[in-house]
C-alpha cells in the first residue's frame, strides 16, 4: 500500500476517490447516484455541468465498478511511474472529459438517457500505456495467451467503433472509443517523441 502512495500517489488518490464514492452512491446513498449522472439532455441547457466530472466517479453497480477498478490496477500505477503525477492527472481528468464529448452531442435531445462510470477514462489510461509499450503482451481472463498491445489496441478501436455505430446493449461505448483516442492524443502531446513508434513518422 504505502508502495503505491509512494510512487503513483494520484493513481492511488484516484483509486480511493473512485471507489469510494461509487460505494456511498450504490449502498449507503443512492439518491445522490442519480444526481451525479451524466445527463446530456440537462447538460446542452445549463444545468449540472458538475456530472461531466462526477459522472466518472459513479458506477451503476457491484460488477461494474470491479471490472474498471481491475483494469485501472493493473495500468494506472504503471503509467503515472512512467509519465509523472501531473502527466498522469491530467491526462486523467481530460480523459473524463473528451471521452463524453461525443455522448453529449448524440443524446443532447434525449431526457431519459444518462452515463456513468469511469470506463472512458481507464481506456485513456490503457492507451496511453499502450503507446509507451505498444509490443508488450496484454494477457485477458478469457483468452490463454497474450495479445501485442498494438494489435489489442486496433481491435478494440474497430470493436468499439463498430458498437457505437450498432448499439445493442446499455454500454456507452462512444466514451471506450472517445477515451481511449483522448489518451492517445494527450499522451502524443505531451510526449511527441513517442511517434517514432508509427513507421510512418519515421
Amino acid at each position: 500500500m504505502l508502495h503505491y502512495l509512494q510512487y503513483s500517489p494520484v493513481a492511488s488518490f484516484i483509486f480511493f476517490i473512485t471507489v469510494l464514492t461509487s460505494v456511498y452512491t450504490l449502498y449507503f446513498e443512492p439518491s445522490v447516484l442519480r444526481k451525479f449522472m451524466l445527463h446530456p439532455y440537462s447538460f446542452a441547457r445549463g444545468k449540472n455541468r458538475f456530472t461531466i466530472i462526477t459522472s466518472g466517479l459513479i458506477h451503476a453497480d457491484f460488477t461494474h465498478l470491479l471490472f474498471n477498478m481491475i483494469s485501472y490496477y493493473f495500468f494506472a500505477f504503471q503509467l503515472e511511474r512512467i509519465i509523472g503525477h501531473w502527466q498522469f492527472g491530467l491526462l486523467y481528468i481530460l480523459s473524463i472529459v473528451l471521452s463524453d464529448i461525443n455522448t453529449l452531442y448524440k443524446y443532447k435531445n434525449s431526457p431519459s438517457y444518462f452515463s456513468l462510470g469511469a470506463s472512458g477514462a481507464i481506456s485513456a489510461v490503457l492507451f496511453s500505456y499502450i503507446l509507451f509499450n505498444p509490443f508488450n503482451k496484454l494477457y485477458f481472463f478469457i483468452i490463454p495467451f497474450g495479445i501485442p498491445a498494438w494489435l489489442f489496441a486496433l481491435l478494440y478501436l474497430c470493436y468499439c467503433y463498430y458498437a457505437s455505430r450498432n448499439q445493442y446493449d446499455h454500454i456507452n461505448h462512444d466514451a471506450h472509443l472517445f477515451g481511449a483516442l483522448s489518451g492517445l492524443v494527450i499522451t502524443l502531446i505531451l510526449y511527441p517523441q513517442l511517434f517514432q513508434h508509427f513507421p510512418m513518422f519515421q
